[in-house]
């Protein structure tokens, strides 16, 4: 091969990879053939260089075909919906028959129509040509003063300089994906497997008790001061099948975020990512809820601000995978019941914002650093303070029952009696909480309180015979026998076999 198509070969290739910023693909044995590729162009995707003296055109359709399929199996490996392929040769003379024709238009590609291959000759009648061609493809000047004299050193000068920077850029991107090693994703696999296997010992990892005995997520024991529960569902799981898709989501990912911030910053951004995750289920959604789900969905927000600094990269390595398994999660959790996507947004949002604060190692941006800060402060504490002055929203009725019965079963009256008339305060159409609430007063002897709540109890449900029965017992009490013996009756024909009601009937009429 002659000097000046090697020397215009790697000029052209040190201007593809170090102003164009494409990047290698691949590199023939005599280095006479190079293939780049950058996806953002979208005019030409892949860059296909070839040194090589022409002979006939025949070859050179054989070599526009087979260009074509080489660029066809890119496209499918990259899941591109069209590619279009740039094409340069670098020979001395042109074929010595007719060749232009092949050239005038593009080949595409006809098992898909989807790739083509646009070609253009660099020869040294035409070298001012095919650089305006290359120049207006580019939109930018393309202009080189070619020595009719050039050594091989001048040559081997230009190629070290164009793949220096191929390689050096290989290396940096490398690099960022090879920071630390991990540690920590093991260290909270083994947590939450080992919790599992402890709840399954003390009843159950499906059971209601065994769950808030761990630190599940329940709104009425956080609105209580137990704010570990915010931090504590990170590491319990409902049942093998839930514990088994976490743990894998979290060993891929988890690995992945923690090779690319560090160990340090991975623990970070897992444990906030799974407040934000506890926080927005605490106040979105007031059923019982653990998981780890929250801090890994903060591993993919982890991976969103790595695709907001490194967009080229992240589109490049893993970013059309990753919105698709978002977009994946977050339309099955709206879809299916029982899934607590409010702790999955929360968690993406705060793996992103806690990535923020962090930032990459190595790489100080103390202005942005602390924007993320303030932000992430601002909707933490916003949010809490929300939650606990609007506590009633945050409570369901199977949530406050359960904690009414806890606090009566500890005979703390006062904290059953102050929770209840809290929900009733803002839920009136509870007849289990009015009636839990005149039993706790009766407690507290206060039997007026009571007897009014039993009242409303059976307004709203009027089958429920300890209801009756609790307002015979009052009205006993108070010496007023006939509406005593009108609900004892009414109790006793709801559940004729209850032995109590029938015993209260009989001591009544007599």
């Amino acid at each position: 091969m002659n000097t000046q198509e090697s020397y215009l070969f790697w000029r052209l290739a040190h201007y593809f990879i170090a102003v164009q910023q494409y990047r290698i693909i691949q590199l023939s044995k005599d280095q006479n053939e190079l293939w780049l590729e950058k996806m953002e162009n979208k005019r030409a995707r892949v860059i296909r260089l070839l040194c090589h003296n022409l002979d006939w055109s025949n070859w050179l359709q054989r070599d526009i075909e087979l260009t074509s399929a080489n660029g066809e199996s890119i496209r499918r490996q990259l899941r591109k919906g069209e590619l279009n392929v740039l094409n340069l040769y670098f020979s001395e003379y042109p074929p010595v028959d007719d060749y232009q024709f092949r050239m005038e238009k593009p080949f595409i590609n006809p098992q898909s129509n989807k790739t083509q291959v646009e070609s253009i000759l660099f020869t040294r009648e035409n070298q001012i040509s095919s650089l305006e061609k290359l120049s207006q493809l580019f939109q930018d000047r393309l202009s080189f003063s070619i020595p009719e004299d050039i050594s091989e050193d001048e040559i081997e000068k230009v190629k070290s300089a164009a793949l220096t920077i191929a390689v050096n850029k290989i290396k940096t991107e490398k690099s960022m994906f090879e920071f630390g090693k991990p540690l920590f994703t093991y260290v909270f696999l083994a947590i939450q497997i080992i919790i599992y296997l402890l709840m399954e010992i003390s009843g159950g990892s499906t059971n209601t008790n065994t769950l808030i005995k761990f630190g599940a997520k329940f709104n009425p024991l956080i609105l209580d001061g137990e704010w570990w529960r915010f931090f504590t569902p990170i590491f319990i799981h409902i049942g093998l099948l839930h514990l088994f898709m976490n743990s894998l989501a979290l060993y891929y990912l988890g690995i992945t975020v923690e090779k690319i911030f560090g160990r340090i910053r991975f623990i970070f951004i897992y444990l906030f990512a799974g407040f934000c995750g506890s926080l927005a289920s605490f106040l979105f959604s007031p059923n019982l809820s653990a998981g780890a789900s929250g801090a890994i969905f903060g591993c993919f927000g982890a991976l969103l601000f790595f695709g907001l600094m490194y967009p080229k990269l992240f589109m490049r390595t893993m970013g059309l995978n990753i919105f698709i398994v978002i977009a994946i999660n977050l339309a099955f959790g709206f879809s299916m019941e029982g899934i607590d996507n409010a702790g999955h947004v929360g968690g993406l949002i705060g793996g992103f914002l806690a990535t923020g604060i962090l930032q990459f190692p190595k790489k100080k941006k103390w202005l942005q650093q602390g924007a993320f800060f303030i932000l992430s402060a601002v909707l933490s504490i916003s949010m809490l303070y929300y939650g606990f002055h609007h506590r009633t929203k945050l409570l369901d009725e199977q949530s406050t029952l359960y904690l009414a019965h806890d606090y009566i079963q500890s005979n703390e009256w006062k904290k059953a009696k102050g929770l209840l008339d809290e929900y009733i305060g803002e839920h009136t159409d509870s007849a289990d909480s009015y009636f839990l609430l005149s039993y706790t007063e009766i407690k507290m002897n206060q039997v007026n309180l009571a007897k009014e709540h039993l009242l409303q109890t059976i307004e709203l449900e009027p089958n429920m015979d300890e209801a009756h029965y609790n307002l015979a017992l009052i009205y006993a009490n108070l010496h007023e026998l006939d509406q005593a013996k009108k609900y004892a009756n009414k109790a006793a024909e709801i559940d004729p076999d209850k032995k109590e009601y029938q015993d209260l009937v009989q001591k009544l009429n007599q």
